[in-house]
């Protein structure tokens, strides 16, 4: 039985409940909901019904003709439903970030079905229809893809997209890291190739190069073939950049991996400012005079900066001079075959090296002895046909846990050593933009084939990315809750007496949190 009755408050709220008749007595199972006009009530009373099992009842309690709801509820038909609130919020981002440069309505509704379910292209219209979204017709959406390359979208995104980053931040520091999408294909082509993969695939993949600004907004994406060196994608990807947008003067940030010669120089002899990880094995060389004269002992926090050589040459390391106490001070034309170095040393990144170095040391032995199989471990070395362990490399590691190391070209003071260490530690940002764009967002596998096709898909990916990254920053809410905060809340159509009203949800205390945030009324 439904059982539709009045509030005992001062609102005259009705609400609907359905219930059943046991013993002699009615017993709620359910609460559906509570109407505050007539058009509420029809809407409650018809989700009530398609809730009852066959052979149940509706009974109207305690309504009368005082207020007509008894003939409303049972002539109120469901015409539609439409998670309007969701999509006002995701297309007033859209609009904020200027992307309705774009004129493409079949693209705007790609990106943001992306941002509420990510799906195939195909599977979008399905996203669309059951948030109550007219949309364009899948033939459209396609087209809509081949118009992204032919009229460069992408262009267009990364133009509004650093708009909002200089208007909003700071745009002279950007941070570049690069991952991998892999495919749903069994073979190769000139762009999806075999290469390396930090999770061991062995499918076709590409290599993608993000670039964003401090906060990790997305600034700048690129392709390429998929068993490329990542070493190789970042002058690309900054010089496409820095031409965008007439830029002439800012400092990137990359990990370890981009450190190299053939890397640094380009971007120094461009005019670009550059931090990049060092790597442990150059630490003896650069700080070989601190351990001249002050042994392999340092205090927690303890930051040296000093200089290492471009090339592995004698002229390049004749430029530190052991015999000096002082570290040198960088200095491009006293210098000119070194960069600036900052090592710095933490308590606690030396707990974890010695950890992670016993499990290497352990699995070394356990090789050697014959109970472990294994290629070529840390630590194991072949002398005279038999494997033994690596002592002077194992002691040189043991030496330098704790350190950490970062090469520039920004002179001292020009940035101290401490900011050159905030800016690297950064990095975790783009990070955390890959992260969100291979989950939130499912950047992967692809399914594209052509790479017309696979560029258009990291246009819609990219603009996705930047809305989400907008959305998080503002409300400190991921994009996934926020869906899930918005997308429940439905605006419905419903006929009653050949008139049509509409009536929604109440809004939750996390929707309107989400909308003060971002500064939107209630409707």
């Amino acid at each position: 039985m439904v059982f539709v009755r009045k509030s005992a408050g001062r609102s005259g709220a009705t609400k609907v409940q359905i219930a059943e008749r046991r013993d002699g007595r009615n017993h709620i199972i359910e609460h559906v909901g509570t109407a505050r006009s007539e058009a509420e009530l029809a809407v409650l009373m018809a989700q009530a019904r398609r809730r009852l099992r066959p052979g149940q009842e509706v009974l109207d309690l305690d309504l009368g003709d005082e207020d007509g709801a008894g003939e409303a509820s049972s002539s109120g038909v469901i015409t539609g439903k439409r998670s309007a609130l969701l999509w006002r919020v995701l297309s007033t981002v859209y609009d904020r970030l200027g992307f309705d440069v774009v004129a493409d309505d079949a693209f705007k509704e790609l990106v943001l079905a992306r941002i509420i379910e990510p799906t195939s292209k195909a599977d979008s219209q399905r996203v669309l229809d059951e948030v109550g979204v007219e949309h364009a017709l899948l033939r459209t959406m396609f087209r809509s893809l081949a118009r992204a390359q032919e009229r460069d979208y992408r262009g267009q995104v990364a133009a509004a997209c650093f708009t909002h980053a200089a208007s909003s931040g700071d745009v002279s520091l950007c941070l570049y890291d690069v991952t991998t999408l892999y495919f749903e294909a069994e073979h190769e082509d000139e762009l999806r190739k075999v290469g390396f993969s930090k999770e061991r695939r062995v499918d076709p993949q590409i290599v993608v190069g993000l670039l964003v600004d401090r906060n990790g907004f997305p600034l700048e994406i690129g392709c390429y073939e998929g068993n490329k060196a990542e070493t190789t994608t970042i002058i690309p990807i900054v010089q496409q950049f820095q031409a965008r947008h007439g830029l002439s003067d800012m400092v990137v940030v990359a990990d370890a991996g981009m450190l190299s010669t053939a890397n640094l120089t380009p971007l120094d002899e461009a005019g670009l400012r550059f931090i990049v990880g060092s790597r442990a094995v150059k630490a003896p060389g650069d700080l070989d005079s601190h351990f001249r004269w002050h042994g392999d002992a340092f205090d927690d926090g303890q930051v040296i900066d000093t200089i290492t050589p471009k090339r592995a040459t004698a002229a390049a390391r004749a430029e530190n001079d052991t015999a000096q106490r002082a570290e040198p001070i960088w200095d491009p034309v006293e210098h000119p075959g070194s960069w600036r170095a900052v090592w710095a040393y933490s308590r606690k990144r030396a707990v974890r090296d010695r950890k992670t170095l016993t499990l290497q040391e352990n699995r070394a032995k356990a090789v050697i002895a014959g109970e472990k199989a294994s290629r070529s471990p840390r630590f194991v070395k072949t002398t005279g046909g038999d494997r033994v362990l690596d002592e002077a490399s194992l002691e040189r590691a043991y030496k330098l846990v704790g350190l950490k190391g970062y090469v520039s070209n920004i002179p001292l003071e020009v940035m101290p050593a401490g900011e050159v260490i905030a800016s690297y530690h950064a990095l975790w940002q783009v990070e955390a933009s890959f992260r969100m764009s291979k989950t939130d967002l499912r950047a992967r596998p692809v399914f594209s084939h052509s790479r017309e096709a696979i560029e258009a898909h990291l246009t819609t990916v990219f603009a996705a990315l930047a809305i989400a990254r907008y959305l998080q920053d503002a409300t400190g809410v991921s994009i996934k809750k926020i869906v899930q905060a918005l997308r429940p809340i439905q605006q419905i159509r419903v006929r009653i007496a050949g008139h049509e009203h509409h009536a929604e949800d109440p809004m939750t205390p996390d929707a309107v949190a989400i909308l003060d945030s971002l500064d939107l009324p209630p409707q």
